[in-house]
């Protein structure tokens, strides 16, 4: 029987994960239910929390995008077998968050307010023309998307090749895509923070602001692409081609996003509070009042210390029931940092959990966790014929060094072939 005629369930085990398959619908219908409600009931509050929503699911594609290509551009081998689902979560930029932006776009006048001023009355939306204009917003909007559609649909073509094929034409075509894309990515990235966040009040401007969206996606990419990895290990999908390095690597790198997230979003209050300049300042002033004051309290140490004393022990990055707890804590971490950026434009007097903002967020997890595993389950859930996928499962390792797994005195528990290993410590 061939690979594409075998079920999807006897190629790699128990991957349909049959026992949550009727989460995502509950959640798109309850979530659909309440944002279609909230649409008639409160407007305005229905396009902030539909923007909220969307830029925390565009966050988790942009930095799978961003792994993807990482992986390319290092010729890493670690990361061969998270490679295929951070594709599938990446290639979700189009056409499905390019749906979901729809209503922003049709609700752009209510959720921006500068479209509604007049640039001769208001010195800021001047200065920013013509990028800040009506039918430029729109023509950016479709060049992000057109960017990130060309970028990870070939990055997911190219990888699909490889499968068929195993030819190095695949491997070049993807390091190619990677090295312009990597560019490319920079700039997208930066101007959906701008034109789709930042924008929400005009006045203001940081050059750190596209950066300090760019650490946070990843950081929850990570997050997400530990816990998934964990998932499909203990389904039996990802078993075989697992080595303990892939947990430890995955806690490093979310280790090391912590403290760069932290880095750069200490670097522009720092620098915008030091300056003492009002055009700047109004900014932080707006979200240290009412309860936005602990909110910015939360961030800091929900998602700077407590993550990072959490990941500061090396051995702690294989332990199952210690890291998925704390991978999931940054998505709550991450969904209130992008709180704190876009609704105190709506709630100014302090932090309002609204159940608009409730719908909206279960809606497009039900949707895109759907695409995902459908998508996912079509096709080899790894790379199958990466030129890299033997140095991911172990089989070679010349010395024990902490490129290896460790340092030389904490290798003596490490295969040099993989035996259904089954993740880290459960």
């Amino acid at each position: 029987m061939s690979w594409e005629t075998t079920p999807a369930a006897s190629r790699w085990g128990s991957g349909d994960l049959s026992k949550w398959r009727n989460v995502p619908s509950i959640l798109m219908a309850a979530g659909g239910l309440l944002a279609l409600l909230g649409f008639f009931v409160n407007r305005e509050q229905f396009a902030y929390s539909w923007l909220l929503a969307f830029m925390f699911f565009l966050s988790l594609c942009l930095g799978s995008l961003f792994l993807v290509m990482i992986h390319h551009l290092f010729d890493a081998g670690w990361s061969v077998p998270i490679r295929r689902f951070c594709e599938h979560i990446a290639a979700m930029l189009f056409p499905w968050m390019a749906l979901l932006f729809i209503p922003v776009a049709v609700l752009a006048k209510t959720i921006y307010k500068w479209m509604n001023e007049n640039p001769a009355l208001d010195h800021a939306l001047r200065s920013k023309q013509p990028l800040f204009t009506v039918p430029k917003f729109y023509l950016v909007t479709v060049l992000l998307f057109g960017a990130w559609w060309l970028l990870s649909n070939r990055l997911l073509y190219w990888s699909l090749k490889q499968d068929q094929s195993g030819a190095a034409e695949p491997t070049f075509r993807m390091r190619g895509h990677s090295f312009w894309g990597m560019w490319a990515f920079g700039l997208s990235l930066t101007l959906a923070a701008i034109m789709w966040m930042k924008a929400l009040q005009h006045q203001w401007f940081s050059t750190m602001y596209g950066v300090c969206y760019f650490a946070g996606s990843v950081w929850m990419a990570l997050g997400t692409a530990y816990v998934i990895t964990m998932i499909l290990d203990r389904q039996g999908v990802l078993t075989d081609i697992l080595h303990e390095h892939q947990y430890y690597f995955l806690g490093s790198i979310l280790f090391a996003f912590t403290v760069f997230h932290a880095y750069v979003n200490f670097a522009q209050y720092f620098i915008i509070w030091n300056a003492n300049m009002p055009e700047e300042a109004f900014w932080f002033v707006l979200r240290e009042r009412g309860t936005w004051w602990w909110i910015g309290i939360v961030i800091i140490f929900g998602h700077f210390f407590i993550p990072f004393l959490a990941l500061l022990r090396i051995d702690v990055k294989n332990l199952f029931p210690y890291m998925v707890p704390l991978c999931l804590w940054t998505w709550l971490m991450h969904y209130v940092d992008l709180s704190f950026n876009i609704m105190p434009v709506l709630h100014p007097s302090g932090f309002v959990l609204h159940w608009i903002d409730l719908g909206c967020w279960a809606f497009m997890a039900g949707l895109l966790a759907k695409v995902f595993l459908r998508n996912y389950l079509a096709h080899p859930p790894y790379p199958i014929k990466d030129p890299r996928l033997s140095e991911a499962m172990g089989h070679y390792h010349p010395m024990a060094s902490p490129i290896s797994g460790g340092e030389h005195g904490q290798t003596d528990d490490l295969r040099d072939a993989p035996r259904h290993f089954g993740g880290g410590n459960r």
